[in-house]
């Protein structure tokens, strides 16, 4: 890996105020308030991106426009992975430029976040992500601080998810016998 390394876990969560009770009681405060996020993954024709494991994502939320590119996963016991982020004026100028150079748009993916901090504490972040396929817990920071966070908000290493939210989806779409598309709210 040659850039910021992201690590991270996803836990599903079902009570949403029990856990929200939880995270405050553990000394976290919100951060970034309840938000809006709309992802779109972008790829070229022939997936050369997702063969390689890599993502390139431009994702909305309130009034921040952000380009991503996240490197192949590291196989480990929390998601690792290169990632590249910065912050984009416009986002329809950027979906232009990424479709002329042979990226278009191959999926969505919608969810409302809420981002938890620690005052004394800046090595992590918790989130509390709302999305069509159910409400997941994410924590990111370095391995020691994910499971001792995990730990102090009552779970462990065996409720970890690794996936990405594509991949939820698609394993979400394939037990409920529906047909992919996109992971979005009703309209």
């Amino acid at each position: 890996m040659q850039g910021p390394v992201e690590t991270e876990v996803k836990i599903p969560v079902t009570d949403l105020d029990a856990i929200g009770d939880r995270i405050r009681a553990a000394g976290f405060h919100p951060h970034v308030q309840r938000s809006f996020e709309a992802n779109t993954l972008y790829d070229t024709q022939n997936q050369a991106l997702r063969a390689s494991g890599h993502i390139l994502r431009l994702r909305q939320v309130a009034d921040r426009n952000v380009l991503t590119f996240k490197g192949q996963e590291k196989n480990a016991s929390h998601k690792m992975r290169e990632e590249i982020e910065t912050g984009i004026d416009s986002f329809q100028a950027m979906h232009e430029i990424l479709n002329r150079l042979g990226y278009g748009p191959v999926f969505r993916y919608e969810k409302f976040r809420t981002e938890y901090k620690r005052l004394e504490d800046h090595r992590g972040v918790v989130t509390l992500d709302q999305t069509p396929i159910g409400n997941f817990l994410e924590l990111e920071g370095p391995p020691d601080w994910i499971d001792a966070t995990a730990r102090l908000l009552g779970f462990s290493p065996s409720n970890y998810l690794l996936d990405s939210y594509g991949k939820l989806y698609l394993a979400d779409c394939e037990r409920r016998g529906v047909e992919p598309a996109n992971m979005v709210f009703p309209s």
